[in-house]
């Protein structure tokens, strides 16, 4: 991801500058329109960025994994219910949640609940909601579906796992964790400026993480708006399925933090359907490139797999179930 982003920096350096290899196709509103995109999206994103960072420091600091385990249910139904819910009361975004959800797995939270909150959490809860409301003004039924069908493909997702996964798909050995335990134990025993200091670098890493993707994003989504044929683009995105995989191909590779990513998708609402929308809206806080290789530091690779192969598929058919009978 870091290469890419450098490339496409490179890409911006040289097209601000009049060399005369870019002039024949590069104009003067190409470079005005491309930088009217990448800042309107870039702004717009920003404040709620910030936000998540924040509440996801200050739960990262200050809550237990023991006080979100003691209210875990026994009844499957209820798990995956309780996962969406964990979302709305802790909104965190994928890249805090894979840490905390190894924690919670090894002191003994179900792998089907577990996993629905990682793939959940960053789309239902408040911050999301507001930044996808917010993007889509003029289309606000958007914001509300994209709630809805996260829900209803964290159902069918945890109702799979809970019938095929039954051992543990950790990487981490019982013995690690111990000697893991103890650590945070040792960090945790500090006074309250000792939790505020690691508050702050929490918050600072987390947002400088955050910010590099959503540069990445708007730029290389700026970019396409103003370089690529609209014919062409249109022609993707009024496919009854290829819109659906073009844009879930799109937040793979763009790893956009969920947060922002509503921007994003509003700048296609002339060219894609509101259904494909969706489906970036939905995949790619579930699954990213980022998350992925997260993932596979974390659990085998045997069960990434697995998860990336019903995740797509899973998300795929209730975004176009949605589309032609929900929306």
């Amino acid at each position: 991801m870091q290469i890419m982003a450098f490339i496409c920096f490179i890409l911006i350096v040289l097209l601000l500058k009049d060399f005369n290899f870019f002039s024949s196709f590069v104009t003067a509103e190409h470079l005005q329109t491309f930088k009217t995109i990448f800042i309107s999206i870039l702004l717009e994103a920003m404040p709620f960025i910030l936000l998540g960072v924040l509440l996801s420091s200050l739960l990262q600091t200050f809550v237990s994994e023991q006080a979100i385990q003691r209210f875990i249910p026994k009844n499957p139904l209820l798990g995956i219910l309780f996962a969406c819910l964990l979302g709305i009361l802790f909104p965190m975004c994928e890249c805090g949640m894979i840490p905390v959800v190894r924690r919670l797995i090894l002191k003994g939270m179900p792998v089907y609940i577990a996993v629905v909150f990682i793939i959940t959490g960053p789309i239902i809860n408040p911050i999301v909601f507001a930044a996808t409301f917010m993007a889509f003004r003029n289309h606000p039924t958007i914001a509300y579906s994209r709630m809805g069908l996260a829900f209803l493909v964290a159902i069918v997702i945890g109702l799979i796992l809970y019938r095929f996964i039954k051992s543990n798909p950790l990487r981490i050995s019982r013995t690690s964790f111990l000697t893991e335990q103890e650590l945070d134990s040792h960090q945790h025993t500090g006074g309250i400026s000792r939790k505020l200091n690691t508050f702050f670098v929490h918050a600072s890493n987390e947002f400088f993480d955050m910010g590099k993707y959503l540069i990445f994003g708007s730029m290389l989504t700026a970019i396409i708006q103003v370089f690529m044929h609209r014919e062409s683009l249109l022609a993707i995105g009024q496919g009854p399925i290829s819109s659906h995989v073009f844009m879930m191909g799109f937040a793979y590779i763009l790893s956009l933090c969920s947060t922002s990513d509503a921007f994003v998708a509003s700048s296609f609402q002339t060219s894609f359907t509101s259904g494909s929308l969706l489906t970036f809206l939905v995949f790619g806080p579930m699954l990213d490139f980022k998350s992925t290789l997260m993932l596979l530091s974390v659990f085998k690779t045997r069960f990434v797999l697995f998860l990336i192969l019903l995740i797509s598929t899973t998300v795929l058919a209730c975004s176009l179930f949605w589309e032609h009978f929900l929306s």
